[in-house]
C-alpha cells in the first residue's frame, strides 16, 4: 500500500538519523576536548619527559656574567638552523658582552629597519650627554602687560592627574602643582585678577612630526605631535586608557588646562597665546621630570614614543643643536660616535617610527655590549659619569623591571608594559647600577648561564 510504504521509509529515515546523532555523540565524547574547538597553529606537542626523584628539579640561577662563554661552533650549528639555514634574508649577531667577541655573525654589517629598538640608541646617547640626573623644568614666568607665560622645556611626562601612590609609578611632573605654586605667587603679589596666560614652545624647532613618518602615526594616536608643551601625552580622552586619539595642538590644550587649574585655585585666568617669554623674566613657578634615567627606564620598558622623542631633543638640546627631528638625530649620532659606536647606525627620530632608520645588528649589539660595560662607558664631563656597569641584572617581568605596573602619563589606570619593536628574537633585559635602569632589548647579545 502506498501510505504503509511511505511509513515505513519515513520510520527507516528517523532510526538512521537516531543513529547518526548516537554515533556522533559518541564520537565526541571519547575525543579529547582540544581537539574540539579550533586552535591556532603550534609545534606539534610532545609527551612529558618523566624525571626520576634523584634528578633536581630545580636548577639555581647563575650570577650574571659569571656563566662559561658558549663554544662558537657548537653556537654557530644551533643558530644556523633556527634562523633558517646559510640563504636566510634574516640578520643576527651574537656578542660576548664580557669580552666583547662576536660570537656568531650572519649579515650582522647588513642594515635593516630597527623599529623601536631606536630607543636603545636614544637611551644610550641621552645618559652619555645630557646625564642620568638630568630633569626637565617646566616653568611659569611673568609676561606682558600683567599676563604670565607657561614655558614649557619639553618634559614627556607631566600630567593633569593627581599623584597616586598606589599605583607605583614614576613621580611625574604635576600640572595641579604647577597650577598652585602659581596662584600662590599670584596672591602674594596680589595680582590674583583676571590673568592671561600665554605660552612658550620656543625651546624645540621644527614640525611635529618627523618628515619620514606615515601620516597615520599621528590620526592612530600612536605618537602626539611633539611639542615642548604636552600635558598627559596630549591625548583627548586621558581619563579613558582604550582611547588613543591626540590632540592637533598640544601646547594650546595644555594652557587650557592650566588656566582652568588656576581658576579652581582661585585665580581668574584665560589662555591666551603663543609667546617667547622675555629673557630674565621672573619665575613665578617651577615643576620638574623625574630624573632622566627614570625617564629611560620608563620609555623602554613601555617603548613609548613621545617620552623617546623628547629624550631624543635633550640630547640636541646638551650638544647645542636645534631640538627639531633633525637636530636630534645629528646629536644622537654625534654621541654614539663619540662613545665609538655610531657606524651602522643611520637615524631620523628618537622612537623608531621612521621608516628610514637604519641599524646592523653589529652596531646595536655594541651598543648593548657598552651600556653593559662599566670599563668602557664613561661620560664627560666626569661629575656625570653614566652609572652604567653590570653590577646587578636579571630578566624584567612586564611593567617595569622589577615587575610593578606603571601608570603611564595621561592615563588613570594602570597598565602592564609592552613592547612595540619589531626586531627579531627579543628578549627584554634590565641592568640596574646606582639607581639608573637601563632596560634592553638584548637583540643579538647575551653572555651564556
Amino acid at each position: 500500500m502506498p501510505g504503509r510504504g511511505r511509513a515505513l521509509v519515513l520510520l527507516s529515515l528517523s532510526l538512521l538519523n537516531v543513529f547518526a546523532v548516537t554515533a556522533a555523540l559518541a564520537v565526541v565524547k571519547l575525543t579529547p576536548p582540544r581537539h574540539l574547538s579550533p586552535q591556532p597553529p603550534s609545534v606539534a606537542a610532545r609527551d612529558v619527559v618523566r624525571v626520576s626523584a634523584e634528578v633536581p628539579t630545580e636548577v639555581p640561577a647563575a650570577e650574571p656574567g659569571t656563566g662559561r662563554p658558549p663554544d662558537a661552533s657548537v653556537l654557530a650549528g644551533r643558530l644556523s638552523g633556527a634562523i633558517g639555514g646559510a640563504d636566510t634574508e634574516i640578520s643576527a649577531v651574537v656578542v660576548d658582552v664580557a669580552t666583547g667577541q662576536a660570537l656568531f655573525r650572519h649579515h650582522g654589517d647588513r642594515p635593516a629597519t630597527p623599529a623601536s629598538t631606536t630607543k636603545l640608541a636614544t637611551s644610550v646617547a641621552a645618559l652619555a650627554s645630557a646625564g642620568p640626573r638630568h630633569r626637565i623644568t617646566t616653568r611659569v614666568v611673568r609676561g606682558e602687560g600683567g599676563g604670565i607665560v607657561l614655558v614649557g622645556g619639553g618634559d614627556p611626562t607631566l600630567t593633569a592627574f593627581p599623584a597616586s601612590p598606589e599605583d607605583g609609578s614614576p613621580r611625574f611632573a604635576s600640572l595641579i602643582d604647577l597650577a598652585r605654586q602659581t596662584a600662590a605667587s599670584l596672591k602674594k603679589t596680589g595680582d590674583a585678577g583676571q590673568v592671561r596666560v600665554d605660552y612658550d614652545v620656543s625651546a624645540y624647532q621644527g614640525s611635529g612630526a618627523a618628515p619620514t613618518w606615515k601620516p597615520n602615526y599621528i590620526p592612530d594616536g600612536e605618537v602626539a605631535p611633539v611639542s615642548a608643551l604636552t600635558v598627559d601625552k596630549g591625548k583627548v580622552a586621558p581619563q579613558d586608557p582604550t582611547k588613543r586619539a591626540r590632540v592637533s595642538d598640544p601646547a594650546a590644550v595644555a594652557t587650557a588646562k592650566f588656566a582652568k587649574l588656576l581658576a579652581e585655585n582661585g585665580v581668574s585666568a584665560k589662555a591666551g597665546r603663543k609667546t617667547t617669554a622675555t629673557d630674565g623674566a621672573e619665575q613665578l613657578a617651577a615643576v620638574q621630570s623625574p630624573p632622566l634615567s627614570v625617564l629611560v627606564e620608563y620609555l623602554l620598558t613601555e617603548s613609548d614614543n613621545d617620552v623617546a622623542e623628547a629624550v631624543a631633543r635633550q640630547v640636541a638640546i646638551d650638544k647645542g643643536l636645534p631640538a627639531s627631528f633633525q637636530g636630534a638625530a645629528q646629536a644622537v649620532q654625534q654621541v654614539l660616535t663619540e662613545l665609538g659606536v655610531g657606524q651602522g647606525v643611520t637615524v631620523n627620530d628618537g622612537s623608531g617610527l621612521s621608516p628610514k632608520n637604519r641599524i646592523a645588528p653589529v652596531a646595536l649589539a655594541r651598543i648593548v655590549s657598552l651600556a653593559a660595560d662599566a670599563t668602557v662607558l664613561t661620560c664627560a664631563p666626569p661629575s656625570r659619569a653614566c652609572p652604567w656597569p653590570a653590577s646587578r641584572a636579571r630578566s624584567a617581568r612586564p611593567g617595569t623591571p622589577d615587575g610593578r605596573a606603571v601608570r603611564a602619563p595621561g592615563s588613570s589606570a594602570p597598565r602592564r608594559g609592552r613592547s612595540r619593536a619589531s626586531a627579531p628574537s627579543r628578549a627584554s633585559c634590565a641592568t640596574r647600577t646606582a639607581g639608573c635602569w637601563l632596560s634592553r632589548s638584548c637583540w643579538g647579545t647575551g653572555r651564556a648561564t
